[in-house]
């Protein structure tokens, strides 16, 4: 499973602005904090939701939750159903938070 620091996931998104982030938490979380430009799709929402979502399967995709279990879920699912370049933030938001990056 790839993997990305939240270091490095901010050094990616300040230079592409287009980053695909996709939150798998639920609603209710992802309306309360979200790093800014994310997707929310539920990971219990995402097998049958992604591909309409995100159909390009080569497309690259940064994916977390709160702490990083949901989406390594996530991730593992996505490869599965056949993208190749899907990125799992390594302990998710929290470490967004801990690293000092802003959220909305």
């Amino acid at each position: 499973m790839l993997e990305i620091s939240a270091e490095e996931l901010r050094n990616i998104i300040d230079t592409n602005p287009k980053t695909i982030l996709l939150d798998v938490r639920t609603v209710g979380e992802y309306n309360h904090s979200k790093i800014a430009n994310s997707i929310n799709l539920p990971v219990d929402e995402l097998a049958d939701k992604v591909e309409k979502l995100i159909p390009d399967k080569t497309s690259t995709v940064y994916v977390y939750c709160l702490s990083g279990s949901r989406s390594v879920y996530a991730v593992e699912e996505m490869m599965m159903l056949g993208y190749k370049n899907v990125f799992n933030l390594t302990n998710g938001l929290l470490a967004w938070k801990i690293a000092g990056f802003k959220e909305e």
